[in-house]
């Protein structure tokens, strides 16, 4: 492989086994058309054969999940508008966050991962700056002001949502500050000879307090996976309680790239709904029951004990 396709394809090469099969596909068509395509094609839970011979611009590159960690919530950077900004005064109360980390000017992976996370929100009837925000954080301290709200406007302009632009932020800062965030958040990265980053493809969830909730890995952000991620990060601010007892009902498979269907909860939920079925076909025996002893006529009085002795004793004068 040379150096252009092992560039595009250092975050599928070093990412975690999590991430999705597409990434490594879509590395392997770039190495083909270089020239590369010889090699072979790792998918999910493949991580030993890549570990075996894997390129030096890709050694320590990786996710370390934290999820349940706070971030940083006082580290200074430096927003597309100009000003310095931390992530708590970023924070919105009720609204989940989106958070990225790559850089602006990067080739190929990070315009991918953008490019795909808004066409995914683009199928959420939620939006930026309402019930969601999203933050890029560029790990190069290269990069200023400037190219951050160049890049701000481009996807905006791709969202299309009115009144959005206070929920994207690209921010830039120092390598010591964005590294800080980075580390907390678990994306390790490295800079290469020729000023490239290698880095993972990941997009973080966040709670409205900083909480780490969630980790999405790949390029491809399907809109339902997006709306339970957001609902979880959210902790029940957002969405309706039906969108919640959806969500109860699913587990985020890092395999798979999605929520499926928690087996333990339909059993849970299936022993809910037993228990509550024979209740009430006890309670109805039972009010049905007490109807029919209070509907029933009287019994008829017998005769009497004395009656009965006298009419047995009296002599018969026939």
């Amino acid at each position: 492989m040379n150096s252009f396709a092992s560039k595009t394809c250092l975050a599928s090469l070093a990412a975690p086994a999590a991430v999705a099969f597409a990434l490594a596909l879509a590395c392997a068509s770039v190495s083909a058309a270089q020239g590369g395509g010889g090699g072979p094609v790792y998918g999910v839970g493949e991580r030993e054969a890549l570990s075996t011979d894997m390129p030096v611009e890709v050694q320590g590159v990786d996710i370390v999940e934290h999820l349940g960690d706070v971030v940083p919530l006082d580290v200074s950077l430096t927003h597309d508008s100009g000003k310095a900004v931390t992530m708590r005064e970023l924070l919105a109360p009720g609204r989940p966050v989106l958070l990225h980390f790559g850089y602006n000017r990067c080739p190929m992976l990070c315009s991918l991962v953008l490019n795909e996370l808004v066409r995914g929100l683009e199928e959420v009837n939620w939006s930026a700056g309402t019930e969601f925000d999203v933050v890029s954080i560029s790990v190069n301290p290269d990069e200023g002001t400037e190219l951050a709200h160049a890049k701000k406007l481009g996807y905006l302009a791709q969202y299309e949502r009115t009144g959005s632009e206070g929920g994207w932020h690209f921010l830039t800062g120092s390598a010591e500050a964005t590294k800080t965030l980075a580390d907390a958040v678990g994306f390790q990265y490295k800079r290469l000879p020729d000023g490239e980053y290698s880095h993972p493809a990941m997009v973080a969830v966040l709670s409205p307090d900083g909480t780490i909730v969630r980790y999405l890995y790949g390029v491809k952000y399907e809109p339902s996976t997006l709306r339970m991620a957001l609902l979880e990060g959210s902790q029940g601010t957002i969405g309706t309680p039906l969108d919640r007892f959806i969500l109860w009902c699913h587990q985020y498979s890092a395999s798979d790239g999605e929520y499926v269907l928690f087996a333990f909860r339909l059993m849970q939920l299936g022993g809910v709904l037993t228990v509550g079925v024979l209740g009430a076909g006890i309670a109805v025996m039972v009010i049905r029951d007490k109807r029919a002893k209070r509907l029933a006529p009287p019994k008829a009085a017998g005769p009497s004990a004395a009656g009965t002795a006298a009419i047995s004793t009296t002599p018969n004068h026939a």
